[in-house]
């Protein structure tokens, strides 16, 4: 066995089971109800058989359990008004995939000291995403690591899997026994092609090994995850833009996939420059305001504060202020919130004035691009 192992299984610690951890810190029946229809009503956006717009919103990366709160707070009374027109989901992510080096999140180091009390992080991912169910305010993370995510799943409402993972057949299984609607992002350099195999792997079954719930291993049988879909993030270039959003539609149905998507605003579609998300977001509002209906979601990275700041031992962090990418700002959230959910409003008007023009006394039927 390598030197390097060997140090760090003799000072290691068996880790809470699933079992045990959930059972701890269990989900109450509110909050129960609010992933599972939160989980259903994604579920039929991503279907084209709901009009309105997934909207995942929040932190690049949660490092502080209070300034989540505070967001999930001022967030809560948006996603009531504008029910009508999106569902709106707060980004709660604790894992971050480093191609460098850097802090990996909150579950591996909750206490950004390089600590590493990882039991203690996972603890504080479930505590957080507890509370910001409790403020009515449903959740939506990245499943970076397959064996924390039994830990978590039961309380997140739509999931990620990464452009750097998105190819992982690990993934891919994870991804099949998840019931969260889940989302295949793109390659980093732009390869969409493997976001939809990806989507198509994960609708069918498959065994694999995971955490059971009372400790150990299980081999676990899925019967595949049928909300699986493509986000677009972006990669050399933008793929935001309407030919490329046409061109993603055109493979979906060759795959046989709805021919829906989400549209992460930022990573390459905004060249990782936080405020360029505003123009991104604009120009996926003037889309929808055309009638685009195969834009069923947008991602947005921001927080209370605009911009990111670095973890310097010694030296206060900025409060709701990122440490991982730069987001927006509080008030510039609000009004893209507010843009994008009079765009749905008007691309409504608009097909029910088609539907009304071309088929008289027929019902609307979701259409794609």
């Amino acid at each position: 066995m390598d030197r390097s192992v060997q140090a760090s299984s003799a000072g290691g610690t068996t880790v809470v089971s699933v079992g045990q951890l959930r059972s701890e810190l269990s989900r109450d029946r509110l909050s129960a109800r609010l992933v599972d229809d939160t989980r259903e009503r994604i579920a039929r956006i991503l279907a084209g058989d709901d009009d309105r717009l997934a909207l995942i919103v929040g932190p690049c990366s949660i490092h502080d359990a209070q300034a989540a709160f505070e967001f999930a707070r001022r967030l809560a009374p948006l996603r009531a008004r504008h029910a009508d027109s999106l569902e709106i989901v707060m980004r709660v992510y604790f894992e971050k995939p480093r191609t460098r080096g850097g802090w990996k999140g909150l579950i591996n180091d909750p206490w950004l000291d390089d600590s590493f009390r990882i039991e203690e992080g996972l603890r504080m991912a479930r505590g957080i995403l507890l509370g910001v169910n409790a403020l009515d305010v449903p959740a939506a993370t990245e499943f970076l690591d397959p064996i924390t995510a039994p830990y978590l799943e039961d309380l997140v409402s739509w999931g990620a899997i990464g452009a750097r993972t998105t190819e992982s057949q690990i993934h891919r299984q994870t991804a099949s026994g998840l019931t969260a609607p889940i989302g295949f992002k793109n390659g980093s350099d732009g390869n969409v092609k493997i976001a939809i195999d990806g989507a198509l792997a994960s609708r069918a079954p498959h065994r694999y090994l995971r955490p059971a719930d009372r400790g150990g291993i299980e081999v676990v049988a899925t019967s595949g995850n049928p909300h699986t879909h493509v986000v677009l993030r972006g990669g050399k270039t933008p793929n935001y833009d309407t030919q490329s959003i046409a061109g993603v539609c055109a493979a979906l149905r060759d795959a046989h996939l709805p021919p829906f998507l989400v549209v992460d605003a930022s990573h390459g579609n905004s060249g990782k420059q936080a405020r360029a998300q505003l123009d991104v977001c604009e120009n996926l509002a003037s889309q929808l305001t055309d009638g685009q209906r195969a834009i069923a979601g947008v991602m947005i990275e921001s927080f209370l504060v605009e911009g990111r700041q670095d973890i310097v031992p010694g030296r206060p962090l900025v409060f709701g202020q990122s440490v991982t990418d730069a987001c927006l700002g509080w008030n510039d959230t609000a009004r893209v919130i507010e843009q994008l959910s009079a765009a749905v409003a008007a691309r409504r008007r608009s097909h029910v004035g088609f539907v009304a023009r071309r088929m008289p006394g027929i019902a609307i039927d979701a259409v794609s691009c």
